[in-house]
Order: C-alpha cells, then structure tokens, then sequence
C-alpha cells in the first residue's frame, strides 16, 4: 500500500501565508486531513499501471464530475472503458503520455494538467476556440512610453482624465504600499479603466488584494467547499467567501473592468468579487472560467498531474468553472484596429 501525495496549488505558490483567506488555510488543512490518511493500491510502473493510477486519483478526487456531467454529459466510467483498451506493455513513454492526455482532455479543464518532462498535457479551449479581444500594439498605444509600472501592473492617465490600470498576471505578491502608490497616483482621475484581458491568474491572495481595494464594505461574493469522501458528489456543506475592504486608499469612483476569454482561475476569481461592487462594470467577453482549486499528485511513472479538487461558486451558489458573462458583451472590431482605437478600451471611456 501507498500514501498519495496531494499537495494545494495555492499553499505551494502563496509562500508568505500571512494573506492567505481563513477560508484557503481552514479548507487547505481540512483537505490535507483528509488525503493525508487515504491509501491506495499499489499501481505498478506499466503503462496500465499508469492509467489505472491515474483514472482513480480523478474519480475520487476531480470535483465538478456532477456539474460536467450536467453541462455535456460527462461520464467518468465511460471514459475509463473507452481509454482501458488503449494500454499496453508495449507503448513508448510518448505514447502513453498522448493517450493519458487525451483521457484527462474529457474533463475540458485548464486546471488539469499532465506534467513530465518532455511535455505538459493541457486543455486550452478555454481560451483558444476563441477570439483574443486584445492587440498588443493597441496596448502599447495607450500605454505610450511613460507609463508607470509596479507590481507587474502598467498604469498612467489618459488624456481625459481617465485612468488605464493594465493588470496582466496575479503571479506577483502585490504589496499594500504598491498598491496605495497606484491609486493615490490615480486619484485625480475621473474614472477607471481595469484592463485584465489575458490575465490567466496566479495568486487567490492577489486578486482577492486588488478586489478589496474597490469595497467599503464587507461583502459575500461567493462559497467553496471541499472533498470529504471518494463518490463524485462526496462535499462538505458550502462555506462563505466574503472580500474585506482594504486598509489601504480604497477607490471610491467607477470601474470598467475589460476581460476576454484569456481571463481564467484567480483572475476569473477576482472578476467574481468585484461584479459585487456596485461602482464596478465589466466589459468584453466571457471570462474563461477555472473554478476549482487545484491540487497535485503523482503517477507511478513520476508524472506529475494537476486537478481541480475544490469546487467555488459564486455569491449566487453558481458555478463559475467555465467563466462569467460581462455586463456589457464587446469585441474588438476589425475597423476601430484600422484606427488604431481599441474598441473595448473606446466603450469603457464613454460609460465613464
């Protein structure tokens, strides 16, 4: 027998736990309580050892089998008895990975990865299948060459008085000071643009930092659970998720926050919290969703797989796995790039 090994995405990449959300550090232990003591068949070092290993760490740790199931009919063992066949002694490494990835490519999840050395084994048709909404060139239009930067973030004042925040990552530990020094810079300004197109996400923490600079209040924006057994629908009862206001300078005028389908996990996260902000509109496209907290574990080959283990919802108890509508659906024509005018960044100026 064996012990897997499961380990919290956001526990791993958020080092300095000090702004870690009660809810993370309570459900991350409470998980850790749980696989921590789960023991598995021993999987042999064969390719059908690696598929067998593989096909139950997703059956009893994957966590939108219900939802997905619901979505596009998603049947778990019907995936196992269409994939089983496939495996044997013979198979290269390549091979195996291919048919591997596939199987887990059922789920349609950007959060579910297979990692070996040679390759990753990813699901981007989230973002992919669909168009970008974004212009580099357009970007470095507005930005001009005098912009400020801090954080990983762009920012400078429009020429109407409007001011452009480009946040492309939650990768970076922001910094409450860097944060004061933004929007105290920004504070003549007579609106906000929020340009968070292509932010695939990063830190919980982060996004959950920004989003608290927009609120006076305290306020429900959503709910989490976890997995407490090993059947698909096996969940502890929902549990709040509420965005504190910032001791920081919070931003009390209007927010346009612009998103595209390249918007995903944290960054998905952080477009939930703020849509509970009265001063605050999204525009653009559909956010590409990424709703599950995701955790690893390892095959006996030494691959690395990454799943999404805990379900999040939004303050309507709605999962928001495969993204979140703006208010104000706009794409980026083909006739205002001919102007060099970014039609996102335009409409955003005349709701301001």
């Amino acid at each position: 027998m064996k012990v897997i090994r499961y380990f919290s995405e956001t526990s791993r990449r958020g080092r300095n736990t000090r702004r870690t959300p009660a809810f993370l550090l309570a459900l991350f232990f409470t998980f850790s309580l749980f696989t921590s003591c789960v023991t598995e068949d021993e999987f042999d070092n064969t390719p059908q050892g690696n598929f067998e290993a593989l096909w139950k760490i997703i059956d009893e740790h994957y966590c939108f089998f219900d939802y997905k199931q619901a979505e596009y009919g998603l049947d778990w063992n019907e995936v196992y008895r269409r994939y089983q066949p496939q495996f044997r002694g013979s198979m290269t490494r390549t091979q195996q990975f291919e048919v591997l990835a596939n199987m887990l490519a059922e789920l349609r999840d950007g959060h579910v990865n297979l990692y070996t050395a040679f390759d990753v084994g990813r699901n981007w048709s989230w973002y992919e299948d669909y168009p970008a909404n974004l212009s580099d060139t357009l970007i470095r239009r507005y930005l001009g060459t005098d912009y400020r930067i801090a954080a990983g973030m762009q920012y400078r004042i429009l020429d109407d008085n409007i001011g452009y925040l480009r946040c492309p990552t939650f990768s970076n530990e922001f910094g409450e000071g860097n944060l004061d020094e933004i929007f105290y810079y920004l504070a003549p300004c007579r609106g906000l643009i929020l340009d968070l197109r292509n932010n695939s996400g990063g830190l919980v923490t982060s996004a959950e930092q920004l989003a608290a600079r927009f609120t006076n209040e305290e306020r429900l924006v959503g709910y989490m659970q976890h997995k407490t057994g090993r059947d698909h629908s096996d969940f502890s009862a929902m549990e709040e998720q509420r965005l504190k206001p910032s001791n920081g300078i919070r931003w009390q005028k209007k927010v346009v926050v612009l998103t595209n389908r390249s918007v995903f996990s944290a960054a998905n996260e952080f477009v939930k919290y703020v849509k509970c902000c009265p001063q605050v509109v999204v525009v653009g496209d559909r956010t590409g969703g990424g709703a599950g907290l995701p955790f690893t574990s390892e095959l006996p080959c030494g691959w690395t797989v990454r799943f999404s283990a805990c379900p999040m919802y939004d303050r309507n108890r709605q999962s928001t796995e495969f993204g979140i509508a703006p208010d104000h659906p706009v794409a980026l024509s083909a006739e205002d790039q001919a102007k060099d005018h970014d039609t996102l960044i335009e409409y955003a100026r005349k709701m301001i």
